[in-house]
């Protein structure tokens, strides 16, 4: 059984397929925050994420009438704007270096659950700070779920690069974490 919330979704998605101005704002404003916030991770910049927001969704206004299934429009458009993302990061000529910095990616994960322990929005003020291929890395393995052959593909780089930036991300968080828990209790 469909809920009132699916059906008013779908709604708007098919009056927005026909053109209906009203519609699309509707279905802006029901997308908008959580597209925002994968913009805001991956650019790292208030302003640059909201362009690429806006541009997102022209694309996918423009598109909407190849979208075939419409239940699938939260997954399509999320799809739009993390490619936006990365298009907007290639034109300002992200270089990722391909080179395996000697860590074993056998043992990546053992760590991770010391980074969650941090408050998810102390993490993201200081992935702020990260290089823009260790922040894309990062924010498509962790918050959107790729694994690194996927992230690969996407971002035209090696698996293993993949891996490298994502181990370089995850270092340089524990630092800068651990700097400001040691600022925090005053050592």
């Amino acid at each position: 059984m469909e809920s009132s919330h699916q059906s008013i979704h779908k709604y708007l998605i098919v009056q927005s397929q026909q053109g209906d101005q009203r519609a699309q704002r509707e279905l802006y404003k029901l997308y908008a925050k959580a597209m925002f916030n994968i913009c805001r991770r991956m650019m790292g910049d208030e302003d640059e994420a909201k362009d690429v927001l806006q541009d997102a969704f022209i694309d996918a206004f423009t598109k909407l009438n190849s979208l075939e299934n419409i239940s699938t429009f939260s997954a399509w458009i999320k799809r739009i704007v993390v490619n936006r993302c990365i298009n907007a990061i290639k034109k300002k000529k992200l270089v990722t270096v391909d080179i395996d910095d000697g860590y074993d990616h056998t043992e990546e994960e053992t760590y991770d659950d010391e980074i969650t322990k941090h408050q998810i929005s102390d993490i993201l003020s200081k992935m702020d700070q990260l290089s823009e291929g260790c922040r894309m890395v990062m924010n498509l393995y962790v918050f959107e779920g790729y694994d690194h052959s996927e992230i690969a593909q996407i971002l035209s780089i090696s698996e293993s690069a993949s891996k490298s930036q994502y181990c370089k991300a995850k270092i340089k968080l524990r630092k800068l974490l651990n700097v400001e828990n040691h600022q925090e209790y005053g050592r």
